[in-house]
């Protein structure tokens, strides 16, 4: 797809005020082959303050991986907030262990930014035919959009990178970065979230 393209669609999305949900980076183990996990652990890493959106961003993939047939549950609500604060690895892996858990999928949250951008008066070409026969209704139409003043806007961008650990052999088996643009509250962006991941991990053959 040509690269002018790509920015033109990218803008867009921002200028039209749309949100999206994109995978820009993954990684996946060379040894690993579908497998049938029994228990997954969803674990949001957030700021303490942005309760809501760990609470948001674990449910809906715990929800998306229920749906594809996958027990999954969210640790907020197995552990509380704190999950595993102040325990060895070795306490971890036995309460794991525990509760019949074999697989940990993290969210972790990047980064979080806001950039301003400036919206340009619409001065572009579009012929509305259904005004062409009337002097005025063109006109008025078209100084409308012509006229339009420019305005400057904010976005806010989300960096993710979930984590998939096998948590029998330790080891890390796949990994996703993502970024979202300009989410409209934490439940959309979480909703979006989760499908994406949820998708690409049986996309990947990491789940089956």
């Amino acid at each position: 797809m040509n690269i002018r393209f790509v920015k033109f669609i990218f803008w867009a999305l921002l200028i039209t005020g749309c949100y999206t949900s994109v995978i820009t980076n993954t990684w996946k183990s060379k040894s690993i082959k579908p497998k049938k996990f029994e228990k997954i652990l969803v674990i949001a890493l957030v700021k303490q303050k942005d309760r809501s959106l760990r609470e948001s961003m674990e449910n809906h993939l715990v929800g998306d991986l229920v749906e594809k047939g996958i027990t999954a549950i969210s640790s907020l609500k197995e552990y509380g907030p704190k999950s595993f604060e102040a325990l060895s690895e070795n306490e971890v892996i036995q309460k794991l262990d525990n509760s019949g858990i074999d697989a940990v999928i993290t969210i972790v949250l990047l980064d979080k930014e806001k950039e301003k951008y400036y919206v340009p008066g619409r001065v572009y070409y579009s012929p509305y035919t259904i005004y062409h026969r009337r002097f005025w209704g063109y006109y008025t139409t078209m100084y409308d959009r012509i006229y339009e003043p420019g305005y400057y806007s904010e976005n806010t961008n989300y960096f993710w990178e979930s984590n998939f650990f096998d948590a029998k052999t330790k080891e890390l088996i796949y990994s996703v970065q993502t970024k979202s643009f300009n989410p409209n509250s934490s439940n959309a962006l979480a909703n979006e979230y989760g499908k994406l991941i949820c998708n690409d991990l049986f996309k990947k053959d990491i789940l089956k």
